[in-house]
């Protein structure tokens, strides 16, 4: 059996998607060894248009994305970044294809801890809007996010002006180890890097507590799905 064909919508931004490729050429090499690698497509948008139409109201933009990979035979979307899930639901009915959808994967990863309650780090709307933490509850996770507002438009400043364009800054670690901080003392057990830029500047290596990476739990999950047409007798 072939490996399945996965459709990557990326460029939200180009530095995350590199990762993305990276994760899941690595994870089916690992498992299937030799030349192995994963079969896949990626359209990249240009992020100047999502900002210019802002998240909101870019739906068209990710769906003509969509069907340029399903065109294109891909058997599974995945959207490379977790704002990006705003439409995820939608999409996916839409375009009838499956979606590995990054919010489910994260949540499926913190049920296997066991941990109840965890901070969430993500754009402005990732942070704000229902559409993530409602997903998580679902999963019977609390999610705690910075309290005031200018921290939270701090956290999306820098996504957007910094790590979108690979820019990793001390000064930024240091605010952002403090936000972390503050989490933890309201209860946070554990901490959701929820924008797929955000691990260019912490890791689990700078947290006692468990850190949840959404970038690799998202490509193990689409390795995982790629792989799920081999015979385990196949897998090294």
């Amino acid at each position: 059996m072939k490996l399945k064909k996965i459709g990557l919508v990326g460029g939200i931004s180009w530095v995350s998607t590199m990762d993305y490729y990276q994760f899941i050429n690595e994870g089916i090499n690992r498992q299937l060894g030799g030349l192995q690698y994963a079969e896949c497509m990626i359209y990249s948008l240009n992020f100047a248009d999502i900002q210019e139409k802002t998240w909101e109201n870019s739906y068209d933009l990710l769906l003509n994305a969509c069907k340029n990979l399903q065109r294109s035979g891909a058997e599974a979307i995945v959207l490379c970044a977790n704002t990006a899930h705003l439409f995820a639901d939608r999409l996916e009915k839409e375009i009838q294809l499956p979606f590995i959808h990054i919010v489910t994967e994260t949540a499926k990863k913190i049920n296997s801890t066991g941990l109840t309650t965890v901070g969430l780090l993500g754009t402005i709307f990732t942070m704000e809007m229902d559409f993530y933490r409602k997903k998580l509850e679902h999963f019977g996770i609390q999610v705690l996010t910075p309290e005031l507002k200018e921290t939270r438009e701090y956290v999306q400043q820098t996504v957007k002006e910094e790590l979108g364009r690979g820019i990793v800054l001390q000064e930024t670690k240091e605010r952002y180890m403090d936000i972390v901080d503050d989490l933890l003392q309201r209860g946070a057990q554990g901490l959701i890097l929820g924008c797929t830029e955000i691990p260019l500047l912490l890791n689990q290596t700078d947290f006692s507590i468990p850190v949840f990476d959404t970038t690799k739990i998202h490509s193990e999950a689409i390795v995982e799905y790629a792989l799920s047409s081999y015979d385990q007798k196949q897998l090294l």
